[in-house]
């Protein structure tokens, strides 16, 4: 999943690139930035979703785990034969709390900024096409969703990496093939 998700991030900074490098007159095509920028900040709401629910999702599963870890009634989800000592399981388990914890509160703030600014861009674009505002204030915000793109990205990609480890080795941990869900 992590592999899906940072391809689609690549096809989103493309269709951000392409939509300011045709706004700024670098490249002409077809379509002026206008036509671009409907079906690519879409897009942009799409994979922020999706990235935000993934992240989720991962500190979910695992607080569901560390919570059946540390309930005797509830061991028979994690092990056929529970074994007598899991210390070594819950230290584990605790260290994978913190670490999707850590990687939804690095990721989903940067998710939120690019959606906000994004959306206040798009829509100063429709008042500087109408006359109500003027050109350097879409710029200025644009120029802002980019740069929150830009970092949130990067974020993203390094955070996507490293929960996708982190679910192979909770996997390892209690002997479920990687291609489980």
């Amino acid at each position: 999943m992590a592999h899906l998700l940072r391809f689609l991030l690549l096809v989103m900074v493309v269709g951000i690139a392409l939509t300011a490098f045709v706004a700024l007159g670098w490249i002409d095509i077809n379509f002026g930035h206008i036509q671009l920028s409907i079906p690519t900040f879409m897009y942009v709401i799409f994979i922020q979703a999706f990235v935000m629910f993934y992240f989720i999702g991962v500190a979910r599963l695992v607080e569901n785990v560390w919570g059946a870890l540390n309930s005797p009634d509830n061991l028979s989800e994690l092990f056929d034969d529970p074994p007598a000592d899991l210390e070594p399981y819950k230290k584990k388990v605790g260290r994978y709390v913190h670490e999707s914890q850590l990687s939804k509160r690095q990721t989903i703030p940067w998710t939120i900024l690019m959606l906000v600014l994004g959306t206040i861009a798009f829509l100063l674009g429709g008042a500087h096409d109408t006359g109500l505002v003027r050109k350097i204030v879409h710029s200025g915000v644009a120029y802002g969703f980019i740069a929150a793109m830009l970092i949130g990205f990067v974020r993203q990609w390094y955070y996507l990496g490293k929960s996708h480890v982190l679910l192979g080795e909770m996997k390892g941990l209690f002997g479920i093939s990687r291609d489980a869900m």
